[in-house]
């Protein structure tokens, strides 16, 4: 476990922040405390988790829709079926570096809520196309609006939370991605059943009813979603305060009160973390994909029916979802946070093991077990150790853009590894994701273990003292994550 030392400029830092439990014993301040958490945890986890299930759910559900029919209807073969899966990650993953400055200039509220209804359209219209083309359209702005959401999301709630309960709140967070593969498939086998209604396949209506619903969401996000700590009309004066001293006492700088430098952008860039980070991120993030596009595929290859496929989808996310939000509270308790990726990174090789190796469908339908527990806990994991190593909001946000892009960059090769003359074995598509989870994840891990613990051993050493010398301490809080006194979670 990792102290995290309270020394200059932090301390000094602090004091210039009104404190509205002064005089209070100890006992007082962490009733207070808690109290506070509760109230952010309600105002903010809930919604936010609802928000990333329809993103996820509206991104993935092309899966459920093919197997009830679409690639047939729209006359597309296999290569054109992985096209209009890659096209979303191109888009995806070329604005994402972008928005988390975006979100920090305009409001949270209006930023969230502006994306997240164009992307209802993009997904109501891929419930009209009648042909490849009108489809790849639609992928590819759907990819652009929900580019904003998943790197938006882990900066925000970075703003509101200390480093010790940042991930169990991402957990949740993302354990919305499970739900909706988990909900999708009772969804898409409910949905099926509308078949010729109004003239619409089934396919086409699980399209049209998630788009209008999440057009919904989009317009109540207006008023549900919040911005950041110095504007929360929900929190009292003193609570603004309270937040506020809260992140100075833990190293990190108020989202309120930093202001854009381009020196941000290049420390991030020259951060050795942000491209290893990105490594790590990709050996998680590329199998997820892989796993959520193509489970319905795969399951349905092993011998069931559509709609015994869509159901049997289920379980997997929902033991996945379980263990997601387990892996965020222990991390948090411990701080390992890099034991517990190689922990569950060992899980997901297995699993996929199990895919490619085994001959009997209820060994291999055990593999997705295992493969889905071994993925979606490092996500969130993975992006709450990150923002836990990088002090400043507008460096954080620049490096999880750059990591999370980086890692959905790779939803262009898990879109093209199950191809359809490869089932129902799909060997090259369960290689490249037992690759991925062995080589980049599991093994990235390792490696920025070390790393960061060495590092800590050098800072406590006293050998990075010398980079605050003759600093003033404006200069020495504008460091972040390079000062001698920021211990790193390992």
């Amino acid at each position: 476990m990792e102290d995290y030392t309270l020394e200059k400029p932090f301390s000094e830092a602090v004091s210039v922040i009104e404190d509205p439990d002064q005089g209070l014993s100890d006992e007082e301040r962490a009733a207070i405390d808690r109290k506070l958490l509760w109230k952010l945890d309600l105002r903010l986890i809930p919604w936010l988790s609802l928000l990333y299930l329809a993103a996820f759910l509206d991104r993935t559900n092309v899966g459920n829709a093919k197997i009830e029919g679409l690639q047939k209807a729209l006359g597309m073969s296999n290569s054109q079926y992985n096209a209009s899966l890659t096209i979303f990650f191109v888009s995806y993953s070329v604005f994402e570096p972008l928005t988390n400055v975006l979100l920090k200039r305009t409001k949270p509220k209006i930023f969230i809520s502006g994306i997240i209804i164009v992307w209802g359209i993009c997904m109501t219209t891929m419930g009209l196309v009648h042909n490849f083309s009108g489809l790849m359209v639609a992928r590819w702005f759907l990819g652009l609006a929900e580019a904003g959401l998943f790197p938006g999301i882990s900066y925000y709630l970075s703003c509101w939370y200390k480093r010790s309960e940042f991930g169990v709140r991402m957990a949740i967070f993302f354990s919305g991605a499970a739900l909706a593969g988990s909900f999708g498939g009772l969804l898409a086998a409910a949905i099926s059943k509308m078949n010729n209604v109004g003239g619409k396949a089934g396919w086409a209506w699980i399209f049209i009813l998630e788009g209008l619903a999440t057009i919904v969401l989009g317009l109540l996000s207006f008023w549900l979603v919040v911005d950041f700590p110095d504007k929360a009309t929900f929190l009292s004066d003193a609570d603004r305060k309270r937040v506020h001293r809260r992140l100075a006492l833990d190293q990190q700088a108020s989202a309120d009160h930093e202001e854009w430098k381009t020196s941000y952008l290049w420390a991030s860039l020259k951060d050795w973390k942000t491209y290893l980070g990105a490594i790590v991120y990709m050996g998680c993030d590329g199998p997820l994909y892989a796993f959520s596009l193509f489970i319905p595929t795969i399951i349905n290859e092993l011998g069931y029916s559509s709609t015994h496929a869509q159901l049997l989808t289920v379980p997997p996310y929902a033991v996945a979802a379980v263990l997601t939000v387990a892996i965020g509270y222990i991390a948090d308790r411990t701080r390992a946070r890099g034991l517990c990726n190689i922990i569950v990174s060992v899980m997901g090789v297995v699993g996929f093991s199990m895919l490619l190796g085994a001959k009997t469908a209820s060994v291999r339908y055990a593999g997705t077990f295992l493969g889905a527990m071994g993925i979606y806990p490092c996500i969130a994991n993975t992006i709450s150790w990150t923002s836990n190593n990088v002090e400043g909001v507008y460096k954080r946000g620049v490096t999880l853009g750059i990591m999370i892009g980086w890692g959905n960059l790779n939803g262009i090769v898990s879109s093209n590894i199950y191809r359809g003359e490869d089932s129902p074995n799909f060997y090259p598509g369960h290689g490249t994701v037992l690759a991925y989870l062995a080589l980049f994840l599991l093994g990235g891990s390792i490696l920025q273990t070390m790393l960061l613990r060495i590092e800590n051993k050098k800072r406590r050493n006293g050998e990075r003292d010398h980079r605050v010398n003759g600093l003033s301490e404006v200069e020495i809080s504008e460091l972040g994550d390079q000062r001698p006194d920021f211990i790193y979670t390992t």
